[in-house]
């Protein structure tokens, strides 16, 4: 009787505790079970779930980095307009015949300058990151408007594309086996392997280590749950083409920034820096070297999702990546990431991000301009907010 009231205390304390963390996640259950009603059901289709990926994967990379930068109490602002940029001089190296492989280590490389150009303002000079990449944001629109004159710069061929729009199914020439390309199923049983080892090997760490556990019925509900979650993920990807690239590309991005976040030194020392950065410094840790590298991070991301929107609209436009920047920013506070710093998760921004998307998609599917997206958007950011704030003076955090 004893052993069940502390179970029960301790659950309860562990989703009191987390409760901030895991919000969003019933937050993006409950709409993608609201727009299956308004929509009968087509936002939860194969074809639609693949497309969501397609259409908003940029959002979900840029988010990966924003989250790093709002950490350390930064703020990039010039993401659009660098995609744009990154992107045209991408599609013009690719279109000299130099493959795609190049192209997209060109990017990178492009992105990564550029935040360290931007990163070396902020950290070193100590010009607010709002300023640097205000002017950033102006630079490299007008940049683009140079490189392109104002003109749209096509493709040479498909091949470019294929990051953004192809399936690896496709790419490996495997086709369905039944109802199913396989190759989904083969990868995500092959990550819940993973996930699993992963999640049995840190338990036993932490009760070796005499760290606090959660109760054993929640540790194995949870694994569970993500289980269900990867493989209604896989089941809609198989049905309809096979398993995204670009899905993979996020996923890998997803999992080294977490896991670097996490589980390594320079992590901890990018939430010591935005916790407090004074007691960081003065602890030893090099502030200034931190928040450069978040934002060279930030450029290297900037770099990939250039290439992803690109490929996705089959052509470099000057005017691309018009409000990718709000769009980053959004997921980031909506994930959980507070607005005074030191507090955030990547798994909690690409959440964030999707609860965008899937808002964005379902009031497309349902006909709804532009313009409704917008206000939806501005609401809900703002609600996003407030509850940060709510929650953390009710903690005593601020």
């Amino acid at each position: 009787m004893n052993n069940e009231i502390v179970l029960t205390s301790d659950v309860k304390t562990l989703i009191k505790n987390n409760l901030r963390n895991y919000s969003m996640f019933i937050v993006l259950a409950a709409i993608m079970i609201i727009f299956a009603l308004l929509t009968n059901g087509n936002n939860l289709s194969p074809r639609n779930f693949t497309n969501i990926f397609f259409q908003y994967s940029y959002v979900l990379i840029l988010a990966v980095g924003m989250v790093q930068v709002i950490i350390v109490r930064g703020i990039d602002l010039s993401v659009g307009s660098v995609c744009a940029f990154v992107g045209a001089l991408s599609a013009m190296i690719y279109n000299t015949g130099v493959g795609m492989p190049v192209a997209l280590l060109a990017s990178i490389a492009m992105g990564f300058a550029i935040g360290a150009f931007q990163g070396a303002w902020v950290a070193y000079a100590k010009i607010p990151s709002f300023i640097v990449t205000l002017a950033g944001m102006l630079l490299f629109r007008g940049l683009t408007y140079i490189v392109t004159n104002v003109n749209p710069v096509s493709l040479k061929d498909a091949g470019y594309s294929q990051l953004s729009t192809g399936t690896l199914d496709e790419m490996l020439g495997v086709g369905k086996i039944g109802p199913f390309y396989p190759t989904a199923f083969i990868l995500s049983a092959f990550l819940l392997l993973i996930f699993l080892f992963a999640e049995i090997y840190s338990r036993r760490a932490r009760i070796a280590n005499g760290f606090e556990i959660s109760p054993l019925p929640l540790f194995i509900a949870k694994i569970v749950i993500v289980s269900l979650l990867v493989l209604i993920l896989a089941d809609r990807f198989a049905r309809y083409r096979g398993l995204p690239i670009v899905a993979i590309i996020l996923g890998v991005t997803v999992f080294v920034f977490h896991f670097i976040l996490n589980n390594t030194v320079l992590g901890r020392y990018i939430y010591a820096v935005g916790g407090n950065d004074r007691s960081a410094k003065l602890s030893g840790i090099n502030s200034e070297f931190i928040i450069f590298i978040v934002f060279c991070v930030m450029g290297a991301l900037t770099g990939l999702a250039a290439v992803v929107s690109t490929g996705y609209m089959n052509s470099a436009l000057p005017q691309a990546g018009n409000l990718f920047e709000l769009d980053a920013i959004a997921a980031c506070y909506i994930g959980g990431v507070s607005a005074n710093g030191g507090i955030g998760t990547v798994i909690g921004v690409v959440i964030g991000g999707l609860v965008m998307s899937a808002i964005n998609n379902g009031m497309s599917l349902m006909n709804l301009g532009t313009h409704y997206q917008y206000v939806v958007k501005a609401l809900i950011l703002l609600l996003a907010v407030f509850y940060d704030i709510y929650t953390r003076r009710k903690a005593g955090l601020g």
